[in-house]
């Protein structure tokens, strides 16, 4: 993978209240590209982190509807991972510069 695609791959930490209970088992969420897999999540945050990822879990979240004043739009659908990652790994996104 190059090192274009790396940074593509993995748009941003998705925080959430299921997201903070997940990091009490050593897991991370990340917001991911919709057209990625796990081994292209996985070699991403190796690399941008510098941390050994056991396993990744991946899901498509649907857009959801909403009404506004021109009528109903739907919201884009987008990806999301779990990021399982190896006993004493951390990732501390407030001391990221």
């Amino acid at each position: 993978m190059n090192q274009e695609r790396v940074f593509k791959v993995v748009m941003g930490p998705h925080v959430s209240e299921k997201a903070a209970m997940a990091a009490e088992s050593n897991q991370v969420v990340f917001k991911v590209a919709v057209d990625a897999t796990k081994l292209e999540v996985k070699n991403a945050v190796e690399k941008i982190f510098d941390v050994k990822v056991e396993g990744v879990r991946v899901v498509n979240v649907k857009g959801k509807c909403k009404m506004n004043r021109y009528g109903q739009v739907r919201k884009p659908s987008w990806k999301k991972a779990y990021v399982s990652l190896a006993e004493g790994q951390d990732i501390d996104f407030a001391a990221a510069e």
